[in-house]
Order: structure tokens, then C-alpha cells, then sequence
């Protein structure tokens, strides 16, 4: 038996010894392995971002008194005291979280203040804000930001205020206020893509009956999901994997 095999395996690296450089033969396939991670990942987050998309709908408020809080009841289920304010806006968000506001102060004072309290009835300030062309479908544009004070039986809903200053209203089969005083003309709670604004019929983000908070909804702000970003973890680790490996083999 030849000698030879032994003496490599009795052969040792010197400590402080300058390291063997990479081989060029391996030196090529680990910078193509890296380049096909960074493209890799950036394909999948390039796609979590692709994803995120709105929803274009009437977003419901309450005035606190001073700002606007996201309501937590449909307008249909939501039964105002006398004095309240409240505000609808049409735009495009993602979820509640985003949402935009009405762009005029709740103040029950100023929006109220030409109609008089009366005996068996309830004032409720309404701000309704149609939002920007930005926000508009296609072929429309949004009226002018109005405030009204609706007056009322003291057990009236929200939505029978709005009804009684901003006819018309439309709504559909799930109960979600899609036009007031008639704008939009079409559509209802339509998801809006978040690359190119066009928008694509889906199930609306919340009904008048059921308006949530958004704060335990599935709305994440349209960052990549929990998936993708475990998905870019595998792929890494298995890359270092193959690097660790492919030095071993030296």
C-alpha cells in the first residue's frame, strides 16, 4: 500500500500560517451562488411590494371633540347623542390604520350653529368630505367638502342622519354606504392595485354593519408578509449553507 494516502492525512496547517487562497474553480460558482441570492431576494421583496393594494370606500369617523377617531359601528348600527359629530371621506387606503380623514375640524358649534335645537329632536353635525381626484374613479370628480347639521329623532341612526341631509344614498347587498348624494356613481369598496391605480371588483374591506378598528384585522400596511420574509430567510440560509460547504471542500 502506497505511503501516500497517510502522509496527506497526517499533513497539518501551520498554525499562523497565510491560508491557501480560494481556488479559482470555486472561487467563480460562490460569486455566481451570492448574485443569484441578491436577485433572488430582491425578486421576492419586489413582490410583497407589488402586492400591496388599497381599497377605494367611505370610511366612517366620530369627532372626540377636538380630532377624529376611526369609528368601531357601522353608521347603521351607530345611534348618536344629541351634539355628536360625525364625518365621512372617500378615498383609497389599506386598512383603518391608514386611512385618511375628513379635512374639516368636528366642530359641532360652527356646523350647527343656523340650525336651532328643537323640542323631540337631535342635532348631528356631518362633515362629508368626497376626498381628491387622486382618490376618484376613473371618468369622475369628486364634489366639493360639505358640513350639514341633520336634525333628527333622538333614536335615529347615523346613516338616517346622513340619509336626511345627503340624499341620495347607495348601498350595497352587504350593507356598505357606496355613494352619498349620489357620488360615486359606480362601483363599491373596489380594491384599487398598488401598482398602477386601476381597480379590480373583490370583497369590500368592511361593511356599514361591521366597521372594525383595523387593529387585529389582516391588514399589514402592505409591507411583505410574514410568509415572504420567511421565505427570504430560508433562501439565505440555504446559500450560507452551500458557501460553508463549498469552503469545506477545499
Amino acid at each position: 500500500m502506497s505511503p501516500a494516502p497517510l502522509e496527506q492525512a497526517a499533513v497539518r496547517r501551520t498554525p499562523g500560517a497565510p491560508r491557501r487562497p480560494v481556488p479559482a474553480r470555486l472561487r467563480v460558482p460562490l460569486v455566481s451562488l451570492l448574485a443569484a441570492l441578491v436577485a433572488a431576494s430582491g425578486l421576492l421583496l419586489g413582490a410583497g411590494s407589488a402586492q400591496a393594494a388599497g381599497y377605494r370606500y367611505w370610511s366612517f369617523w366620530e369627532g372626540n371633540g377636538k380630532n377624529w377617531e376611526y369609528a368601531t359601528q357601522g353608521p347603521s348600527l351607530l345611534r348618536p347623542d344629541d351634539g355628536t359629530v360625525q364625518g365621512f371621506r372617500f378615498a383609497v387606503s389599506e386598512d383603518s390604520g391608514d386611512a385618511d380623514q375628513p379635512r374639516r375640524a368636528p366642530d359641532f358649534g360652527a356646523i350647527c350653529a343656523d340650525t336651532p335645537a328643537e323640542d323631540g329632536k337631535k342635532r348631528v353635525a356631518l362633515v362629508i368630505d368626497p376626498g381628491t381626484s387622486t382618490d376618484a374613479p376613473d371618468g369622475e370628480k369628486p364634489p366639493a367638502l360639505r358640513t350639514a347639521c341633520a336634525r333628527v329623532a333622538p333614536d335615529a341612526s347615523s346613516a338616517e342622519a346622513l340619509a336626511a341631509v345627503a340624499k341620495p344614498l347607495r348601498y350595497d347587498d352587504s350593507a356598505l354606504l357606496c355613494a352619498i348624494s349620489g357620488y360615486p356613481k359606480s362601483g363599491c369598496g373596489e380594491q384599487v392595485s398598488g401598482d398602477g391605480g386601476s381597480a379590480k371588483p373583490s370583497a369590500p374591506a368592511e361593511t356599514a354593519d361591521d366597521q372594525e378598528t383595523g387593529a387585529e384585522g389582516d391588514g399589514d400596511g402592505g409591507g411583505p408578509s410574514v410568509g415572504l420574509l420567511v421565505g427570504i430567510g430560508a433562501v439565505l440560509l440555504l446559500g450560507i449553507a452551500a458557501v460553508v460547504q463549498a469552503r469545506r471542500r477545499r
